[in-house]
């Protein structure tokens, strides 16, 4: 048998103890961030919610105001991407935007889509001045430009879903 030392008495009596660290309880916006890094959604705040003073001094209002506007106004809104279409070989991209109110849905003509390919295609926050239209209980908004503020959002990764159709068959990077 291997010979083993007793523990010395000094150590014996001795009564360890746990100190709780000093670290800072993460604010909101960290929380979310983790919450969206770990789950890609937050039941904490929506993200925009803290952008919101950022937003109203780029002069975006949220969602929920669009809906009160006239149809045929024109508006500055912003939101998250939740979705791309590009139906088939069609004339139109559809997107769907969210902020902390409730969703938009756009439509951006071609001719747009085209110039403005890179933002419409890469853009995490998107804003756009567009016209209000509604028909039948439904409001979409016609884009005429689009503006990529996705800077904003720091950290936080938003993933739109599902990628364009004509571009994911033509081969190109989503």
């Amino acid at each position: 048998m291997a010979a083993v030392e007793s523990p010395l008495p000094l150590l014996k009596q001795a009564q360890p103890r746990e100190v709780q660290p000093g670290l800072p309880h993460p604010g909101v916006a960290e929380e979310v961030l983790a919450d969206y890094a770990h789950l890609g959604l937050s039941l904490r705040q929506h993200p925009l919610s803290l952008l919101r003073e950022t937003l109203g001094e780029l002069r975006f209002v949220p969602a929920e105001e669009v809906k009160r506007r006239k149809a045929g106004l024109m508006v500055r809104a912003a939101g998250l991407v939740l979705m791309r279409q590009r139906p088939g070989k069609g004339n139109a991209v559809f997107i769907t935007l969210e902020d902390e109110t409730r969703v938009l849905n756009l439509i951006i003509w071609r001719h747009l889509a085209e110039r403005q390919r890179r933002i419409l295609l890469s853009a995490r926050l998107l804003g756009v001045w567009a016209e209000i239209q509604r028909a039948d209980g439904v409001q979409h908004l016609i884009v005429r430009r689009l503006y990529d503020y996705s800077h904003l959002l720091g950290e936080l990764q938003v993933h739109s879903l599902p990628a364009m159709e004509s571009e994911a068959k033509a081969g190109r990077p989503q």
